[in-house]
């Protein structure tokens, strides 16, 4: 009926390795983007300071959690 500890947080570290791969993608793509652009809106600008934002603060989670692809990709081969 209830699940151990660790396997909910092995969870919800996947999880976060998901989403901080997703933000990393799309973070790196906007970052593309206006590097090829002439003359970027401040909008686009704004967005593409929230996605690195949003990156930054998901790494720094997942460090203080100390979870890492290493980690996860250690973890699948067991």
């Amino acid at each position: 009926m209830f699940r151990r500890k660790g396997g909910l947080r092995k969870e919800k570290d996947e999880e976060l390795l998901t989403l901080l791969s997703e933000c990393k993608n799309k973070w790196l793509r906007q970052k593309h983007i206006i590097e090829e652009s002439i003359d970027p809106s401040e909008e686009v600008l704004y967005q593409l300071r929230l996605a690195e934002a949003k990156y930054l603060f998901l790494l720094k989670e997942a460090r203080d959690r100390n979870i890492g692809l290493a980690n996860n990709n250690r973890n699948k081969s067991e």
